[in-house]
């Protein structure tokens, strides 16, 4: 009888985990279908220049355009943030030393999810700006410039794939204390990121909100991909704000 009442026990409990694990596959589901609509729609107002989407697009670059030829300071503190603190080269180059020390954990999987997150995302922004090809804002007496395309933002869709990687890699090596406040970090980096780029005049809101949307997509595929595998290989799951490997934590997290 016992021995029933713990196989009973047991079996409760893995349908119970299924059950989170099936929910929280459909949440990370649910949010990659919604960035990937959204970003579908607002191309689709993009490429048809819709008015109202131009309009915003219009005032916010020129409103944010006279604060910053009028106060040089704070321009030369945007342009720091955006061409070194928060430059693309810089947060793949973070990215890239996350993968090599990954790999010298011996956490394979998770190195591989790191590259192909940040690769994808790299690889589909440039895509979508070469099939897009729109111009960038041409204001009068530019602060800034910047080469290439303007839909979507590098910078925007780097730092969303970027923060995402580093914090689902790091997050179980971090205290808890200390995971909100870093996320928090994140998040408000992710944003900085694209006000800097619309202030300084060299993208339009909307390339931003497009960045944001595109990268939001490629994570979440990414991350489904990630905990499909563990579900697979019979790992547990924690919640993705405590991290994608709990394992990280020990020595040798992978065989």
């Amino acid at each position: 009888m016992p021995d029933r009442t713990l196989l009973r026990t047991l079996r409760d409990r893995r349908r119970r985990a299924d059950r989170r694990y099936g929910a929280r596959l459909l949440a990370a589901a649910v949010v990659a279908a919604v960035a990937a609509v959204g970003f579908g729609l607002l191309l689709t107002l993009v490429v048809g220049r819709w008015r109202p989407l131009r309009r915003l697009d219009v005032s916010a670059a020129g409103r944010l355009h006279e604060y910053a030829v009028s106060h040089r300071t704070w321009t030369a503190l945007l342009r720091l943030l955006s061409d070194l603190v928060w430059d693309p080269l810089t947060l793949r180059a973070a990215v890239v030393v996350l993968t090599l020390w990954l790999l010298h954990r011996r956490a394979w999987r998770l190195a591989a999810w790191s590259a192909v997150t940040e690769v994808t995302g790299g690889l589909v922004g440039l895509l979508v700006k070469s099939v897009v090809e729109r111009a960038r804002p041409a204001l009068q007496d530019p602060v800034a410039h910047a080469p290439g395309y303007s839909f979507p933002s590098g910078h925007a869709m780097t730092a969303t794939t970027s923060f995402a990687v580093l914090m689902l890699a790091l997050a179980p090596l971090l205290p808890r204390a200390w995971r909100t406040v870093c996320w928090c970090v994140a998040v408000s980096s992710v944003l900085g990121v694209g006000f800097t780029r619309v202030a300084l005049g060299v993208h339009w809101f909307s390339d931003v909100l497009g960045g944001w949307l595109l990268g939001l997509t490629v994570v979440a595929l990414t991350t489904w991909t990630f905990e499909a595998w563990r579900a697979d290989a019979g790992r547990g799951r924690a919640p993705v704000a405590d991290g994608l490997e709990p394992e990280l934590t020990e020595t040798v997290p992978e065989p």
